[in-house]
């Protein structure tokens, strides 16, 4: 049975540095998948190739059994089906929130306002912040806006959600009401690849762990293991530096993320 995403042997250069080298990695419908791994070894520029934002230079990637890398392929409508949210909220400083969210649904999608309206405000409504969808941007704290870029996202309905390093610019007391959205959208079954360096978090929504370093996948396993039992010496290296990680329970309970 093939994978909702597949990449096969995926290789990727900036100039003469190798980024991605011989990555082979699966993920199936509705698994959410934590990628963790020292700064720069390829993680954001895994899923910002599968996004579309970064060209492959040799190698198989699959979406829904098509080939991505075919040249042939339309970004533009596979980008309406793996939606991404970044770092930097990228919210349109002159638009209100409601317009923000609303930009893509009715100007890519060409829908129906009034039913891409409702859609909005329900999202809105789902991450609480209905009341602010007529503020703007420069009115809303850093924690506000990026719940915003992630319903943005999620009203152009995609199949697949990339989280890149998204509380990565919070203050620390907004990180929280971030990570709880992402996980309420791991328990609702939606397919997720996350990159973050949060490991309490990840140790609590990740299906699978997947390790990278220089390039490659170093290992992958499911988060039980990963933290408790890391399988190379490089993720056991990796890992020494959150010794926090060794106090949490085998299998992180939903609570786990409240004590963020």
């Amino acid at each position: 049975m093939s994978a909702l995403i597949e990449f096969r042997s995926f290789n990727k250069f900036f100039g003469e540095q190798q980024v991605l080298d011989q990555v082979d990695l699966r993920v199936e419908s509705g698994e959410v998948i934590v990628i963790l791994g020292p700064s720069g070894c390829g993680k954001s520029t895994l899923l910002r190739c599968l996004n579309g934002l970064e060209v492959a230079h040799s190698g198989s990637l699959t979406f829904n059994g098509r080939e991505l890398l075919d040249k042939g392929t339309d970004w533009r409508d596979v980008r309406q089906q793996i939606g991404m949210v970044f770092q930097s909220y990228h919210l349109f400083p002159h638009m209100s929130v409601l317009d923000n969210i609303l930009l893509g649904p009715l100007k890519v999608q060409k829908r129906e306002r009034r039913e891409a309206r409702e859609q909005a405000e329900a999202l809105l409504a789902r991450v609480g912040l209905l009341d602010k969808r007529d503020a703007f941007p420069r009115q809303l704290s850093g924690g506000q806006q990026q719940r915003i870029a992630i319903v943005r996202s999620l009203c152009m309905n995609p199949q697949v959600m990339l989280f890149d390093e998204v509380t990565a610019a919070l203050d620390p007391e907004m990180v929280k009401e971030v990570l709880q959205v992402i996980q309420g959208l791991a328990r609702d079954g939606m397919t997720l690849l996350i990159v973050t360096h949060e490991m309490a978090f990840a140790r609590a929504v990740a299906d699978r762990v997947v390790f990278m370093d220089a390039g490659r996948i170093v290992e992958q396993n499911p988060p039980e293991i990963f933290f408790t039992n890391p399988q190379t010496a490089r993720a056991q290296q990796f890992l020494e530096k959150f010794s926090f990680v060794e106090t949490l329970p085998k299998k992180a309970p939903e609570k786990e993320l409240e004590r963020l």
